[in-house]
């Protein structure tokens, strides 16, 4: 992945602004199920890659059968999601399959391991990313490119995700589109 930032849309007007802007590739967080064409069509239409978070469409079952939808109806770039069944269904259909995980405490991170075991995702999405020790951590311990979201707010912060081994940032932070755009 050569862009470093993924903006991360989570209404229209975020969106229009992505879509204005240089990046190719972008995250749209939430949404509802009929918006999904129209979001979609915007996004072919300005040239861009969408990965969207199955997890946060409203209106649609996170699972494998809305899964298998999604990528044959919308034939998106990407797909995010905490559940192994979309994972794999998306990996099957030829999606990049983005495995979201949370850094809540050592219990939930051995769980995360696990299940990155089974799905073996494209790439992981390690939340929050504003740990780069715990970023360094998760790469040694799977190998999988990761990118980096959740309470980063600062040029500073992405720079220490991104030094600790992170691929991308996903934020939703317009200012830091805008600080990254011409190094996208």
């Amino acid at each position: 992945m050569k862009q470093k930032i993924l903006p991360a849309s989570g209404n229209m007007k975020e969106f229009e602004r992505f879509l204005q802007s240089p990046y190719e590739i972008g995250v749209f967080l939430d949404m509802h199920i009929a918006q999904l064409k129209n979001i979609n069509q915007m996004a072919k239409q300005s040239g861009k890659k969408m990965i969207y978070h199955v997890d946060l469409i409203h209106g649609i079952k996170n699972d494998e059968y809305a899964t298998e939808y999604i990528c044959q109806e919308f034939k998106p770039y990407g797909l995010i999601s905490t559940k192994a069944g979309v994972i794999q269904k998306a990996k099957q259909k030829g999606v990049i399959a983005v495995q979201r995980i949370f850094l809540i405490d050592s219990h939930a991170l051995e769980k995360s391991y696990k299940l990155i075991e089974k799905t073996q995702p494209n790439y992981i999405e390690v939340l929050p990313g504003a740990m780069p020790w715990m970023i360094k951590e998760v790469k040694e311990r799977v190998n999988i490119p990761i990118f980096a979201g959740g309470l980063i707010r600062t040029a500073d912060e992405i720079e220490n995700a991104l030094n600790a081994g992170a691929t991308a940032i996903t934020t939703s932070k317009i200012e830091l589109w805008n600080l990254f755009e011409k190094i996208g």
